[in-house]
């Protein structure tokens, strides 16, 4: 088991398939199940913060699960402070499951700050070469002090489709029926980079 710091209310704990045989985690169970996996959860929340510092007594936290190609076991766990409201000491989890699915040639995510964007365009530049040919159209919006990434005619033929997409769940949030939100993107939102806004970011933020 992997505990990994993103940044000051984001942590990535990795589980390989030996860990899971270990913990007794089923991946396909958790999913069906989420409820029932709480307490292993609420173990895992302080191991953080024994080994990280990563405190989540009052915040609202919010996790996302995973299995990546290699059949390990990911979990990003974001916290956040209620606004206007206290919480109780009993930790909130919202479960979200994920399902990308890699036969679209549309996508969207959604970024909490523009600083998580520039972060996410950092990594790429480091990691991948050849990320510019994941799709013909990377535009970013600005609605409601959030940021959209909206990928266009995705190369499905693109090596790395998998792990691209793998490593921007560690960074924002994929939107589900996206084709709405766009929609509402080009009405009333504000396009804030146009045809490849990671290589601007990259060029201009990074």
């Amino acid at each position: 088991m992997r505990f990994e710091k993103l940044n000051e209310n984001k942590i990535r704990i990795t589980l390989t398939n030996q860990d899971l045989i270990k913990k007794n985690i089923d991946f396909h169970s958790f999913m069906a199940n989420p409820i029932e996996s709480q307490d292993l959860f609420l173990d895992m929340l302080d191991t953080a913060e024994k080994e990280m510092g990563f405190i989540t007594k009052n915040y609202q936290i919010r996790i996302e699960a995973l299995q990546i190609s290699n059949g390990d076991f990911i979990l990003i766990i974001t916290r956040s402070l209620p606004e206007a409201k206290k919480y109780s000491e009993k930790k909130k989890l919202h479960i979200k499951r994920k399902n990308n699915n890699f036969k679209n040639t549309d996508a969207l995510y959604c970024f909490e700050c523009f600083d998580d964007f520039c972060e996410f365009s950092s990594f790429l530049n480091k990691k991948y070469s050849n990320f510019l040919n994941i799709a013909k159209n990377i535009s970013l919006y600005e609605y409601k002090n959030k940021f959209y990434l909206s990928f266009s005619n995705i190369n499905l033929d693109y090596n790395d489709l998998k792990k691209f997409f793998s490593s921007i769940t560690e960074f924002a949030t994929y939107i589900c029926h996206s084709d709405l939100i766009k929609r509402k993107l080009v009405e009333n939102g504000t396009l804030i980079m146009k045809n490849n806004a990671i290589k601007t970011a990259i060029d201009y933020f990074c």
